[in-house]
Formats: structure tokens, sequence, C-alpha cells
């Protein structure tokens, strides 16, 4: 196909913005050439739009949008999105290495850069119970394939700074193949970081502070400013961009359908250039840095370049009005011309392919009693999770026994919490949380990072158990329950995603979303929040399907109440 363009080329890299035409053939860009000098600005002739190289979510799990890549890709073309470097490191805690095949494959099957990396942490620690583990040898393995570019997040950081010999090989097998290291250190700071950084590790999307981040860009590292769904760091970061400009990367890393319909990077640029810092410096973060970094396969609006570009209608909003990627329009003033995952499989007689891991039976009231000797009250650990953040606090409070058993307390905003091993039938574990906010009914979701067991929060046993069986007869989802009503988002694949409209399924996220904050939870995204309480490589205070788990002395609570 070839294209005929004309427009304000924003060329990033030698910071200047001109009129010019642009010729596209067989998918690659032939020709870049400046409109005559005699067309001046306001005539007819003279382009009032924009076009500039597509943005790219430098570090994002596909999966937590509860969408499968074809899907993904679908709604993020329309926001101006051209590419990812996608870490599949849900899927493959819950399905191994036939979950990043699955990844690879479904990818193929539209026009977008997806770039995976190799899951460097499969399980995440030795404190939970995963669906599989990728030794080094795996990685290794992975690492030599071209469609994986990097080695995903080292959140082993432990691991790292007392050379653990598997985590070392890992590092030094990406090495060997000559691809970035991914980082994952929260809080890391000083010689400690100075030495996670020395063993190969390149990024780090966890920093909270901006005092954090310059310790890093210290020793050379790059950080990617994130802005997902729960964890928010935009603000305390934007900054650095003014003086790092060629050290600085965006991204998501967890993004919920229904804030993937209202937007994607091209919102951080607005608010980053709403901040007053340099347009140019703002997209060499959005669309440049990444291709650099990972060594990309996508076009930057050069001659000869793959014909990967946006048209947007101004340097303000970044509204998109065109998305090409390899010459091919993708989107156009908003809407997805990419063909549904259904309806594809359709036109080529493709079966649904789904792929999952999930066997444990259904649950009783009675599983989820916190029973207790003490007779009148109790000391407890209690988990308290904050808004837009992935870190937890912890702190000790005092609960009321009654019947022998601890129960919620929502006057207190003190509520159970339980992780429930999908993988197999097993005890299940308990505990309790602040900040939900529940009046009534419960909540639960199979999207649980990063095992992917089923958590869940409520009220009471019976809600909780409601909710949690509500996932497993269909074998993945969010669900929410309360004194009337009981619905649930299925995630038939992995238990992670589904393979639906991608629109459909962000209207039902928003629908769910919308009956856990009728059922009380003041947080904005109460299922996000929710997925990342049992995380246990985030401090402080968080549960896996074994028990109450210490972030800071990085072991499991041998007694958690007294």
């Amino acid at each position: 196909m070839n294209v005929r363009i004309k427009s304000n080329v924003v060329d990033i890299l030698a910071e200047k913005i001109y009129p010019a035409e642009i010729i596209v053939e067989h998918g690659n860009i032939v020709s870049i050439q400046p409109l005559s000098k005699d067309i001046l600005p306001g005539s007819s002739d003279y382009p009032s739009n924009y076009i500039l190289p597509g943005f790219i979510d430098a570090h994002v799990h596909v999966e937590s949008s509860m969408l499968i890549p074809s899907e993904f890709a679908r709604l993020a073309v329309t926001h101006g999105t051209i590419a990812t470097v996608s870490d599949p490191h849900e899927i493959a805690n819950v399905c191994g290495i036939d979950g990043v095949e699955f990844m690879i494959e479904n990818s193929k099957t539209v026009p977008f850069h997806f770039n995976f990396g190799a899951p460097s942490c499969v399980p995440a620690t030795t404190f939970e119970t995963a669906g599989a583990i990728l030794d080094a040898a795996a990685i290794s393995s992975l690492l030599k394939r071209k469609e994986i570019k990097y080695l995903s997040e080292m959140m082993n950081f432990p691991g790292v700074l007392n050379n653990d010999p598997d985590v070392m090989k890992k590092i030094a097998a990406a090495k060997l193949e000559g691809k970035p290291i991914d980082g994952h250190a929260p809080g890391l700071r000083g010689e400690t970081a100075k030495k996670y950084i020395d063993a190969g590790i390149t990024t780090d999307h966890e920093c909270f502070t901006k005092e954090e981040a310059l310790d890093k860009l210290k020793y050379g590292m790059k950080i990617i400013i994130r802005e997902g769904s729960a964890a928010k760091n935009f603000e305390a970061l934007i900054e650095l961009l003014n003086d790092y400009p060629d050290k600085i990367m965006f991204c998501s890393d967890d993004k919920h359908p229904d804030s993937l319909v209202a937007g994607h990077i091209n919102q951080l640029c607005a608010r980053a250039v709403a901040k007053g810092i340099n347009v140019f410096k703002v997209l060499k973060a959005a669309c440049i840095n990444p291709v650099f970094h990972y060594q990309l396969n996508v076009g930057l609006l050069r001659k000869n370049d793959p014909a990967d570009f946006i048209i947007v209608k101004d340097l303000k909003n970044f509204e998109s009005i065109n998305t090409y990627i390899k010459g091919q329009l993708v989107a156009e003033n908003g809407k997805s011309l990419i063909n549904t995952a259904a309806t594809a499989n359709k036109k080529t007689n493709q079966p649904d392919r789904r792929i999952n891991n999930f066997d444990c039976s259904k649950k009783n009231p009675a599983d989820f009693i916190y029973s207790t000797s003490f007779e009148k009250e109790v000391t407890i650990s209690v988990i308290e999770a904050l808004d837009g953040q992935l870190i937890t606090n912890k702190f000790i409070t005092q609960l009321k026994i009654s019947d022998g058993q601890i129960k919620s307390d929502p006057e207190k905003d003190i509520l159970k919490i339980v992780v429930v091993n999908r993988y197999r039938n097993a005890p299940v574990a308990k505990a309790f949380i602040k900040n939900f906010g529940l009046k009534k009914g419960a909540i639960a979701s199979s999207v649980a990072h990063d095992s992917h067991n089923i958590v869940a929060v409520g009220v009471s046993d019976e809600s909780i158990c409601e909710a949690v069986n509500l996932i497993i007869e269909k074998k993945g989802g969010v669900s929410c329950v309360d004194d009337e009503n009981r619905i649930i988002l299925a995630l038939p694949v992995a238990g992670l995603m589904s393979d639906e409209d991608g629109y459909k399924v962000a209207s039902a996220y928003t629908a769910i979303d919308a009956m856990a904050k009728k059922s009380g939870s003041t947080l904005s995204a109460p299922f996000m929040t929710l997925s990342f309480m049992a995380l246990l490589v985030i401090p402080h205070l968080k549960l896996s399907d074994l028990g109450l788990f210490d972030g800071d002395v990085f072991g499991l609570f041998e007694k958690s109440i007294s």
C-alpha cells in the first residue's frame, strides 16, 4: 500500500518541526520532502496537523489489561500507541513457557509491534505457589529467540545482591545474547542500588520518589516513569525529564481495560507538556528512547524506516487522528481498524485458542473462618492498602473475638483478606486489611500478582466464599457480590484475560468496578489494588497462599497475632 501524507513533521532527534510530504511504499518511508517555502502558514496547502513517531509503552504487562494481545493492540492504537515492551511475566507464572508462546503467537495476528521479554522471576518468590517454574536453562533458551528482546524485570534484587547462582545465570544469559536487563528494585538506594545496577541491570520502573530515582540515575540506570491503573509515579518523577531527557521513558506497567479505553502514553505526553516541559524532551521519552534502549525494529520517522507514525491534531493534547503501522492505517479519528480476535478467527477459519491452569474445588464458608484460642481480643498485624501505590503499610491493632473467631470490622474498615490456591486444593490463607472500605459483600480476583492465586476481601465469610466460588466456576475472573447481586467478569485465558471484544470487556469491568464502589470501596481502582495485595516483592506487608508475608525481612510471619 502506497501513501502520501502532507503534515508538519516533528523531527524529534533534530528538534525541529517543518511542513513536508511523506511518501510510503510497501510499508517503508521512501521520501520526506519539505514543502515549498512558497506555501505559507494559513494557506489551504499548509498542513494544520503534526506527524511524529508512534508512542511506545516501555514496560507493560499486557495481561493486566484483561485482554489478549490482539485486543490490547486494538484499543491502544486509537491513542497513537504503536509498540509495547511487554513482560509476559503474569501468564508465565500461570502457564510457563506455553503462556509466553501464547502471547507471542496471538500478537502476530495484528499489525502492532509487541516486543516481549523473558520473564526472569517465575515464580517471583519461594513463599507462594505458582503454576510454573522458569529456571536459568529455560530463560537462556527464550533469550535466543528473535521475538524475545530483553530479560524482564529482575524482581529478585536480594538474589542479585547476594549473587544467587540461578539469578546470576539468567543475567549472564542476557548479556551473552546482547539483550538489556530490566530492573525492579523499589526503595533501593546508595551502595546497594549501585551493586544491583553494576550487575547489569539497566532500568527501573519502581521508583516512588525523585530522590530514589536520582540515586539510580547517578549509577547509570535509566528510569521509566510509570502511570498505571494502580501505581502512579508521574507527579513524583516527571521533573527528571528536564535534566535527563535521554534516560527517561514512559510506561503503564499495569493498565485495566477501562483505563486503556480512556487513554495511554498520549495522556502522559499531554500532562508533561502542560507542566512546561520541552515537547522534544517529552517525545524522546515517549517515542525514541525505548527504540534505542531495547533495539526495537520500530520506525522513527526517517527515510527508509518502517512507516510507523501517527498524525495528531496538536502538540498539546496529542489527540490522534491517524495511526499507521508498517504503512497500514490501523486507527482513524479514535476508531480502531483492527478486527476483533473473534472476527479475525472467523475470516481465517482459525479456532479460538484458550490456555489455562486452574484446578481447585469450590469452597465452603467454613474454609474462611479465622479461628483463635483467644477469648476476648487479639493484637494483630494488619495490611494497610494505599490508593495509587503498590506498596502497603503494616500496623498493629486490636480486634475483638466472636465465637472463637476473628472477624471483619467494617466500622473500623478492617476487613478479612484471603488468598486461595488456584492450582490445587489447599488451606486458605487469611489476614486482615485496611482501606478497602467495603460496607457489604466482597470482591475477588484471579488476577493476583505474581502467582495469580485467588485473592478476595470482604465483610463476611459467606460473601467472600460466594465471590471466590464465582471465580472457581469460571476458572478465572473478577467478581463482586453484595446483599442482592452477584456479578463476574470471566477471564478464561489463564484466569487473567478475556478473548472477547476489548470494548465490551472494558464496559463489563466498568460495571463491576462501579458495583465495588457502591458497596463502599473508596479506592480509585479497587480491583487493581486488590490484585497487588499478594505481590510479595513490593513492601511492606502482603498475603500469599502460604501466609502473611513481611517484605522488610523477606519472609513469612511466624506469628501475626498475640
